[in-house]
């Protein structure tokens, strides 16, 4: 039997590390950056509107630490300018939350490659990018024993064919788990974990549509019976950031009641 004591207040404890929730001024980053600022993080949100972006900060600002940086990190320059901003307000990063993400439904015969490409260029390239370009700030993050941490946003879409026609973004969401274990076993030597959540349905403007229709019809599927939570997301968020998720690297976790096995 281990003597080690287990304080388990400081185990979940992410307070006083700097997060940066891309993504994170509305649904699931929304969720995530308002558990992290209740948890004693100083949040940085991001989102491509100005104006929401700010909005949310201030609100989030009333009940901890956020600060806006607005930037469309589906663009090269996005990213840059995110980047740039981040290095010149702080020394080290402790989490990276790459939650922006896009989607685009169409009928197989008429899907454009504009859309394919834009939920690529959101959902792909700017988390392999802004990972690459934050990986210095990252590493400064890091102690021995509590790594910094890497968290992509993927999708329960990218384990199991959705039931619409949605056909860039499960495969999007199948390249984030898996660049999450490319970049798993590349940072991990730098005191840098990446690990990915695969949520299911959730409350968003993103699957707003989807649960107008399907959402009696998803609860009944869902062995829970029932859509996530703010909670529910904060909740695993919170866990893989803090000393609690420490040795946890390369693994997606599906957070969707148990929809993806059945």
């Amino acid at each position: 039997m281990s003597d080690e004591a287990i304080n388990v207040n400081d185990l979940f404890s992410i307070k006083g590390k700097v997060a940066l929730v891309t993504g994170g001024s509305r649904g699931i980053g929304l969720m995530i950056a308002r558990g992290y600022v209740e948890a004693g993080a100083k949040v940085y949100i991001s989102s491509r509107k100005k104006e929401v972006c700010d909005q949310v900060a201030e609100q989030l600002s009333a009940i901890g630490t956020c600060i806006s940086i607005p930037a469309d990190v589906s663009t090269n320059e996005g990213c840059k300018h995110l980047v740039s901003e981040l290095s010149a307000r702080e020394q080290a990063l402790h989490v990276l939350v790459n939650n922006a993400g896009a989607a685009w439904g169409a009928p197989l015969e008429e899907y454009p490659e504009s859309g394919f490409d834009k939920v690529m260029d959101t959902n792909v390239k700017s988390i392999f990018f802004l990972t690459r370009d934050l990986v210095s700030l990252l590493a400064k993050g890091a102690s021995p024993g509590d790594p910094a941490r890497v968290i992509n946003i993927g999708s329960i879409d990218g384990l199991k064919v959705p039931r619409v026609e949605n056909y860039a973004y499960a495969p999007s969401k199948a390249a984030v788990h898996h660049l999450t274990r490319v970049l798993a076993v590349k940072l991990g030597p730098r005191g840098i974990t990446v690990n990915a959540v695969a949520p299911g349905p959730f409350p968003s403007q993103m699957t707003k549509w989807l649960l107008e229709q399907f959402q009696e019809q998803i609860e009944r599927d869902c062995p829970l019976k029932r859509i996530g939570s703010a909670p529910d997301m904060a909740g695993v968020a919170i866990y893989l950031a803090s000393r609690a998720g420490a040795y946890v690297n390369g693994v997606t976790i599906p957070v969707d009641g148990g929809i993806c096995i059945t």
